[in-house]
């Protein structure tokens, strides 16, 4: 009888011990991956082995922005992804190096586009909208319905390529009209002192399109139609980024921000 007691306090404290061992695994909660992430020693291991812009969606925008190139069917509405990644690969750079007072907003031009399209997509990246998608000129001496040419010089009537920060507004010659701050050295950073702005033009309308097969072209800024310029000015002012792309091989090779490996800016965070 003594036999049988002992064994069944010694099954019971056996089994108790093996419980108490185990509960905290089994109400334990995993870690988040943010939680993890947030290492900087091991977001560096795990963003190292990725492709770029799988890097970009890794540590950049919360929304995904790789889905959201489809989510908003931006390829149907003419903007190419090869523009879209760049934009979004300069604008988590930008981001990076505090140079974005608004991260909310991003613009892209697609010059690779003629100008009879509508080339100009502002995208909220928080709300995943296109919130305007128009009519975009480019620089006279760029092209006729193409942008081929592109300068950072005074007075060449050109446009130029590249990331850009808005600045402020003000009232001038065009009216309600946006400054640019081009960030690229030697590629668009003269676009202060070439008056490189946005602003509404009488030439930006279909009626062009009708006649000639393209829009007007300005002195190279990037100029709007009339009745749409001052609601854009105001949604993409004060530090929101700005992406002019075309395909063009010499700012492809050019670009400091675009050839950025992954390396250099997570040694930059």
């Amino acid at each position: 009888m003594k036999k049988f007691v002992f064994k069944k306090v010694h099954v019971f404290f056996s089994s108790l011990f093996i419980f108490c061992v185990h509960v905290p695994f089994v109400f334990a909660k995993a870690k988040p991956v943010d939680t993890i992430l947030d290492n900087k020693a091991e977001l560096h291991t795990y963003t190292y082995v990725l492709a770029d812009f799988q890097m970009w969606t890794a540590i950049g925008d919360p929304t995904c922005t790789e889905n959201l190139y489809d989510s908003l069917h931006l390829g149907s509405a003419g903007l190419t992804r090869q523009a879209y990644n760049y934009a979004i690969k300069g604008f988590d750079i930008m981001k990076s190096e505090g140079e974005l007072s608004n991260k909310n907003i991003i613009s892209i031009i697609d010059f690779s586009k003629p100008s009879s399209q509508k080339r100009l997509y502002v995208i909220d990246l928080v709300n995943s909208k296109l919130l305007f998608n128009t009519y975009v000129a480019h620089g006279m001496q760029s092209g006729g319905a193409f942008a081929r040419q592109f300068s950072n010089k005074p007075s060449s009537l050109k446009s130029s390529l590249g990331f850009y920060e808005t600045l402020g507004t003000y009232m001038g010659g065009n009216g309600y009209s946006l400054r640019l701050e081009g960030v690229e050295k030697g590629i668009n950073d003269n676009a202060n002192k070439r008056d490189i702005v946005i602003h509404g033009a009488e030439y930006v309308n279909e009626n062009m399109i009708r006649s000639k097969g393209y829009i007007g072209r300005s002195w190279g800024c990037p100029a709007l139609p009339e009745r749409l310029h001052k609601a854009i000015i105001d949604v993409i002012k004060n530090g929101t980024c700005l992406f002019i792309f075309s395909p063009d091989n010499n700012y492809l090779r050019h670009s400091k921000i675009l050839n950025k490996s992954s390396g250099q800016l997570l040694a930059s965070n």
